[in-house]
């Protein structure tokens, strides 16, 4: 039988060692320890016009939304809330075409705060984050519970930014090679019907097209361990919608503010559904050019 134990709790904002810019890091190294679902490091320490520097800024690998998050270690206190409402606003004026959710992490979020963020939530989007820390002989674990949800505003468009450009390898390593392989095979089935050269060309959060070296993103892909997600673009219309439920495709959604299909795939789906595939990709491809 399994032996329970009882770790130690840690007062991190007392504590004689642990630092919040280690807290930082940690959460930078791995940022899936907020449970705020597969979201990317966009930076951290960002500076601010004025006003200091925003702790971390990440955003999500799946859609525009990107997450300001200010760190304290203890209660909060009015200056935090400030800060960071701060922060997410003038990240929200610079770069409006995202999704901004502002995201408060401390160690004791007491009942006062809450009545406080619960006055702003729906106007400004905001997460509470408790962090908790506890002690395993030398080593330390994080616990972040979300005792305030966002709700959300809405999708935006991309712009030039997110387009840090990466590697392959890269993407092997968020994904994997079987479904980096996967893409190869979106990309064969493009070169099928699209007359010019066009390449892959590797960014931070998709795989995206190049036709003579300039952006061409008819369709993008978004490798994940098993699965390849990948993005068309098409007006909404009851074909293609029909065409995809017959056709047993895994619906993620349709994005109507950016005319985006969104299918998740499986290495049989790419090897068995060769046809309909190639039929939405041209249809996207016609949509596009």
């Amino acid at each position: 039988m399994p032996k329970l134990i009882k770790p130690e709790r840690i007062n991190l904002s007392s504590h004689t060692t642990i630092r919040e810019k280690w807290i930082q890091d940690q959460i930078a190294d791995d940022p899936r320890i907020l449970g705020l679902g597969d979201i990317i490091l966009k930076d951290k320490e960002r500076s601010q016009p004025r006003a200091g520097r925003l702790d971390l800024l990440f955003q999500d690998a799946d859609s525009n939304r990107r997450y300001e998050v200010e760190l304290q270690l203890g209660k909060t206190d009015e200056t935090h809330i400030i800060r960071t409402i701060e922060y997410w606003d003038i990240e929200r004026k610079r770069y409006p075409q995202y999704d901004h959710c502002a995201v408060i992490i401390a160690e004791d979020i007491t009942s006062r705060f809450l009545n406080i963020i619960s006055l702003f939530n729906g106007h400004i989007p905001i997460i509470a984050l408790q962090m908790n820390a506890f002690k395993f002989g030398e080593d330390i674990a994080l616990v972040f519970t979300k005792v305030v949800d966002e709700l959300q505003l809405g999708l935006v468009e991309e712009d030039e930014e997110i387009k840090e450009p990466t590697n392959r390898d890269y993407w092997v390593k968020r994904g994997s090679q079987e479904t980096v392989k996967m893409a190869d095979e979106i990309l064969a089935i493009v070169k099928e019907f699209v007359p010019d050269q066009i390449e892959f060309k590797y960014n931070k959060f998709y795989i995206g097209l190049a036709k003579d070296g300039q952006p061409f993103n008819f369709v993008i892909c978004r490798p994940r361990n098993k699965v390849l997600n990948i993005d068309f673009k098409s007006p909404y219309s009851e074909e293609i919608q029909n065409l995809i439920e017959s056709e047993g495709l895994d619906d993620i959604g349709y994005e109507k503010r950016y005319s985006n299909y969104r299918i998740r795939l499986t290495k049989q789906d790419i090897k068995n559904k060769h046809d309909v595939l190639k039929y939405l990709l041209q249809k996207a491809y016609e949509y596009y050019k």
